[in-house]
């Protein structure tokens, strides 16, 4: 019945329901939303996706941070899940599976496994789930900056850089210019505008998901035109669930695994597997399209985080429920004990 609730809490997310009509969007008006089209995405997404950041940014203060530098081995077990251990898990999927799957899904699950954690709901999650809210803020943000450098540098290491792959030294470039400099701008006008920012921090949740939106037509435009889904068929939308779900599975059983083996409180245990399962749609959909350019392929590529976003919400969703009704009880619990 639980499950049932958040499933439907999911469904009729107005954000999910867009990126369903995005996507159908694309089918019927592709020439629109591609590149040199009458939406102007290449220059419109631009400025959405620097605004995003700064609004991120001038949100952030430095409280938080100094809140959540406490703890150093939830941080470190947090950055090595998102980047050390998600890649890893493709790597060894990849030798096992990548000979049976169509090589850009492959190269969007390797998109998936390098991107960094969420902030808005990995903290969300953590907050009402009855967790470390200020190392779930910390981790979140460091996740995010770390993300700029170590994604590209991550998908370099397979498809390489320079001619046939991916420059990195102008995709960093452009990165930090489009998510750095936004991130860094922000906290520095938060003295000055950081009321007003608070009072209608509502509005930063709308305009970062209708960016997105744009970013997921846009993608889907250019596959569209491009032939990319006439080629693959129907069947990459089933092996990307398939494996989104396997991933998740794995990577949420690893995660609290960890957190025990390492005798984390259940605040810090709430803390490190909502961040460090998370994989962030808001930062990938702007990066993969610096990272990949105006490659056709691009919505098949998007296509694992479009699922794995979803999915992880309606599965953490259920263990924030869950974490939270067993906080309850123990206090309970020790009350009787201490009666008797």
């Amino acid at each position: 019945m639980h499950a049932f609730k958040h499933l439907k809490r999911v469904v009729t997310d107005w954000f999910l329901c867009g990126m369903l009509i995005a996507t159908l969007l694309s089918y019927f008006f592709p020439s629109f939303g591609a590149t040199g089209g009458g939406m102007h995405a290449e220059y419109v997404i631009n400025i959405g996706v620097f605004l995003v950041f700064f609004l991120h940014g001038v949100n952030l203060s430095s409280e938080q941070i100094s809140q959540g530098l406490k703890n150093w081995k939830l941080h470190v077990m947090v950055q090595g899940f998102t980047f050390a251990v998600f890649p890893l898990i493709w790597l060894l999927s990849d030798k096992l599976l990548g000979s049976h799957i169509p090589s850009l899904l492959m190269l969007g699950f390797l998109y998936l496994c390098a991107l960094p954690s969420t902030i808005s709901s990995s903290v969300a999650l953590t907050g009402s789930a009855g967790g470390n809210v200020p190392a779930a803020i910390l981790n979140a943000s460091l996740s995010s900056v770390l993300g700029i450098f170590i994604t590209p540098l991550l998908v370099s290491f397979v498809v390489g850089s320079g001619a046939g792959g991916i420059d990195l030294g102008s995709t960093l470039l452009d990165l930090c210019a489009m998510l750095l400099l936004p991130l860094v701008l922000g906290p520095l006008v938060r003295p000055v505008f950081g009321q007003f920012f608070a009072r209608h921090q509502r509005y930063t949740y709308v305009v970062d998901k209708l960016v997105i939106l744009l970013l997921v037509y846009a993608a889907f435009c250019n596959s569209m035109a491009s032939g990319v889904w006439q080629q693959q068929g129907d069947s990459v939308i089933l092996t990307a669930l398939i494996g989104s779900a396997m991933l998740l599975a794995v990577i949420l059983w690893m995660t609290t695994r960890t957190a025990r083996a390492l005798k984390f409180s259940q605040a810090d245990e709430i803390a490190a597997v909502f961040c460090a399962s998370k994989k962030s749609l808001a930062a990938g959909a702007p990066m993969a399209a610096l990272i990949f350019g105006a490659n056709p392929g691009l919505g098949l590529i998007l296509l694992p985080i479009m699922i794995y976003h979803p999915l992880q919400l309606i599965v953490c969703s259920v263990m924030a429920e869950s974490y939270a009704n067993r906080k309850h009880t123990v206090p309970q619990d020790a009350e009787l004990l201490s009666a008797r």
